[in-house]
């Protein structure tokens, strides 16, 4: 990651950062990042000197396939710790003690509050439980990290990235959360953490923020999508129906005046015999009298 994947970021996307010295050179600390694009994952490791442990989803490790075996071999590669983000029991609690050794370790641990990218590029609602809890059960410093363009590098769902963007990494001073050492289990401590964390992300990013879950403003995107197609397609069923309708009330125009045109025919084929009999009786008459 540090000898090969960071050379040629720099080389193919000349990122940025601004903070880097708010980064300890020794000692654990919490990075606490937005999550904008998948590419998040390789550029804030790459481009820090140091180490960051970061909790990825257990998806990244079991998904069968080449690529699935590619992918977990880089999070594997990388020291990533796999997440269960089903609804386990103790899953959670796994990976919150696996968080904790690592800051136990005197390295850095990496989160994402908002526990899923983002799918608008808006900041959303911090997660209560790991990044808090991991603080409050540690006294580490969190250490506010914000993403800046990584979803135009690689937007969500595309796999090649977009070259020609330059983006960012701004790092803020960290927060000191010392005076609620011992209080993990306290949810309106955690709630309280989560928050002042996820303002200083929204200062550093410049993100618009939502007060609302990333997976619940996921559901709502796709809710609103699923709309949309049902209201485009119900438009193109009555553009469909109306353009039958059309065709066929021309067809039936058509087929008036054809028998209007044949009744015509007939009438003036009528007249003509009417005529034509009519003459040679005419005729009879005048060789009967001759």
């Amino acid at each position: 990651m540090k000898m090969i994947v960071a050379p040629l970021l720099r080389i193919f996307f000349r990122p940025w950062m601004e903070g880097a010295e708010n980064i300890p050179e020794e000692g654990a600390a919490i990075i606490a990042s937005n999550h904008l694009s998948f590419s998040d994952s390789f550029f804030l490791p790459a481009l820090m000197k140091r180490r960051v442990t970061f909790i990825a989803k257990a998806e990244y490790f079991n998904t069968p396939g080449v690529k699935g075996k590619l992918t977990a071999a880089f999070f594997k590669g990388v020291g990533q710790l796999p997440v269960d983000r089903s609804g386990v029991r103790g899953a959670g609690e796994a990976a919150i003690r696996s968080a904790v050794a690592v800051i136990e370790r005197g390295e850095l641990f990496g989160v994402y509050p908002e526990g899923t990218r983002s799918p608008d590029g808006k900041l959303y609602r911090g997660k209560v439980g790991g990044l808090a809890r991991v603080a409050l059960a540690t006294g580490a410093p969190v250490i506010p990290v914000a993403m800046i363009d990584t979803e135009k590098v690689q937007p969500p769902g595309q796999v090649v990235p977009n070259f020609g963007i330059r983006p960012g990494i701004r790092i803020g001073r960290p927060l000191d959360f010392s005076r609620y050492q011992g209080m993990e289990n306290d949810r309106f401590i955690l709630r309280s953490v989560t928050d002042e964390v996820m303002y200083e992300i929204m200062r550093l990013s410049g993100q618009e923020y939502v007060d609302i879950y990333a997976t619940a403003a996921k559901r709502q995107i796709a809710d609103e999508k699923k709309r949309t197609d049902a209201d485009r397609k119900a438009a193109q069923k009555a553009e469909q129906a109306a353009l039958k309708a059309e065709r066929a009330e021309a067809e039936k125009a058509e087929k008036a005046a054809a028998e209007q045109a044949a009744a015509e025919q007939a009438e003036q084929a009528g007249q003509e015999a009417g005529t034509g009999r009519e003459q040679k009786a005419d005729d009879e008459k005048d060789s009967g009298q001759a």
